[in-house]
């Protein structure tokens, strides 16, 4: 059964939708849609075919949720958007779902995401991410946990922004972000490691002073980044952040953001390698 009060929204009949499940009125559900506990869904919502949203979300007036991709490639072949728990989506957000490339577009547990957001297909954002009012993501975009996206920033199809990162506000990510730093200017450039937001989530002064004496060899010591790989392995105490932001670098796809610019005639390649 529905816990639904207003008979003005539409749930298709084969729609699995949790017992205490509230819908608001003019929302449309549409079929192979599952919605579990606890969730809201605000008025002039639409939940196209492939939705799988969890627990306590909130999903705001406007929003629409697992439309078919923007992606000229997408042929109507059967895929999902899934949408974690304790998700906030705020108003007129668009979610769009998977491609046959993956076959989802994911987004974790306890984000938020503001109003007029876009998410494309194939997307995986991670549990605790922020996306602010207007971030639009490309398609094959991955955010890992805890990363906050400043309101208008524009994201390149396939990068990868690490975790614990913060983007400011109206920047263009071309290159992929490390985690744990900050990331501003244009083209966009590192600005420091994100301590406030490492304090924040329980990180001791040690460990940043740990991650902030890693990032000064990769990104200040004007080495290429093969250079600074071995330097950091050869100088820098094991640990799992460390080993972290080695993996991050050495996979990157797209290659890694400047590093520390001060003038026009400063910065350092963006490419890995």
């Amino acid at each position: 059964m529905i816990d639904m009060t207003q008979p003005l929204a539409y749930v298709h009949p084969s729609a699995q939708i949790a017992d205490n499940v509230v819908i608001e009125p003019f929302t449309v559900i549409h079929k192979n849609v599952v919605i579990e506990e606890g969730t809201w869904i605000g008025s002039n919502v639409t939940i196209f075919p492939g939705a799988r949203i969890g627990k306590n979300c909130r999903i705001f007036p406007g929003a629409v949720i697992s439309a078919i991709p923007q992606d000229l490639k997408y042929n109507g072949e059967e895929t999902t958007a899934i949408i974690g728990n304790n998700t906030t989506i705020r108003e007129c957000v668009t979610i769009n779902k998977g491609t046959s490339a993956q076959g989802y577009t994911k987004v974790g547990d306890n984000v938020l995401v503001m109003a007029y957001a876009h998410i494309a297909h194939d997307c995986i954002i991670g549990n605790n991410v922020i996306l602010v009012n207007g971030t639009t993501l490309a398609g094959h975009v991955v955010i890992d946990d805890y990363a906050i996206l400043g309101g208008l920033s524009a994201v390149h199809q396939f990068v990868h922004i690490g975790a614990h990162a913060m983007i400011g506000g109206g920047s263009l990510v071309r290159k992929d972000v490390p985690p744990y730093v900050k990331a501003a200017k244009e083209p966009l450039s590192y600005v420091g490691i994100n301590s406030i937001g490492l304090r924040r989530r329980g990180f001791s002064n040690e460990k940043i002073n740990h991650i902030q004496n890693i990032y000064r060899i990769l990104f200040q010591k004007n080495y290429n980044y093969s250079q600074a790989l071995e330097i950091i392995e050869l100088e820098i105490e094991p640990s799992d952040e460390r080993d972290e932001i080695i993996s991050f670098i050495r996979n990157s796809q797209r290659g890694i953001m400047k590093g520390y610019t001060v003038g026009k005639n400063s910065s350092k390649s963006a490419e890995p390698f």
